[in-house]
């Protein structure tokens, strides 16, 4: 029996594997956060003892952890390697 070549078992894979809704990524990136924020807060209140402090470390780290993440984006979105790139002929649309 002959193994499938790469071309092959690429197309066939992509047709068997299930894909994501853009709502599912939302809610999983919702979920990951709320989850990495309340790890924070408690790792926060066992240092300090103060709840309040705790909470106000949390929502800091939120608000910077997005805006780190963005520029974070925006700065990779400016390096091509890994990316796949085709020449698009300058007469062309």
């Amino acid at each position: 029996m002959d193994a499938p070549t790469p071309e092959n078992d690429t197309e066939s894979t992509k047709e068997k594997l299930p894909r994501e809704s853009h709502l599912r990524s939302i809610l999983k990136a919702v979920s990951w956060r709320l989850l990495a924020t309340l790890t924070t807060v408690l790792i926060a209140y066992m240092m300090i003892g103060d709840v309040n402090v705790a909470m106000k470390i949390g929502a800091v780290e939120v608000v910077a952890k997005m805006l780190i993440y963005y520029f974070h984006e925006r700065a990779w979105a400016q390096v091509p390697l890994g990316t796949i790139r085709k020449l698009i002929p300058s007469g062309s649309k």
